[in-house]
């Protein structure tokens, strides 16, 4: 595997894990991105680095985030955002991958990038109906501000810093993997 190859799949875990925060946002970043130049997707995902796309996606990351400020509106839309997150998590993966064969690059998007999408809109859903559960909503804009915070540090970093940003993912996923194992009822044996 050369060093493209690697950074291309450091670069798809770590947008694929801030589409477990936020869908558009990581899509948002790696289009303005690929539509600056900084980083080139595969051909048949050029048209993310469009104008077109550059200006949709930015339209739907505003609502998007916006939306998520709103109580109630918030956990309606995390209902939706999970299947969508599996969906985006794969695409950036499949976008951002270079040199692997097309089978490889579809087991990998499918099994890292939806998986790791998947696997933090989880986390961040139980995470906000426990917070509409304890404070009837109230606080669910200052859980929101911290994943939208923490999805454009994640997708920022992936673009400059791909290794640094995969290695803060790593550390993401194990505290979800401990989050989980600590809400997991226990079986009495």
């Amino acid at each position: 595997m050369t060093t493209e190859t690697i950074l291309s799949i450091f670069l798809g875990v770590s947008l694929a894990a801030s589409v477990g925060f936020r869908v558009f946002l990581p899509l948002f970043v790696l289009s303005i991105a690929s539509y600056t130049g900084m980083w080139e997707l595969n051909e048949n995902w050029d048209w993310l680095g469009s104008l077109p796309a550059l200006i949709t996606l930015g339209v739907a990351m505003i609502l998007e985030i916006g939306a998520y400020f709103i109580p109630w509106v918030d956990t309606v839309l995390d209902a939706i955002a999970i299947p969508l997150a599996a969906i985006a998590g794969t695409a950036v993966m499949v976008s951002t991958v270079a040199d692997l064969s097309p089978m490889v690059t579809w087991v990998l998007a499918i099994v890292a990038g939806g998986g790791t999408a998947t696997a933090i809109k989880g986390a961040t859903t139980t995470t906000r109906l426990t917070s509409t559960a304890t404070t009837g909503g109230l606080a669910n804009p200052v859980v929101s501000t911290i994943e939208t915070g923490t999805a454009t540090a994640i997708s920022l970093a992936a673009i400059v810093m791909p290794m640094l940003a995969a290695a803060i993912v790593v550390i993401i996923l194990v505290l979800v993997f401990r989050f989980y194992r600590k809400i997991r009822p226990r079986r009495n044996e």
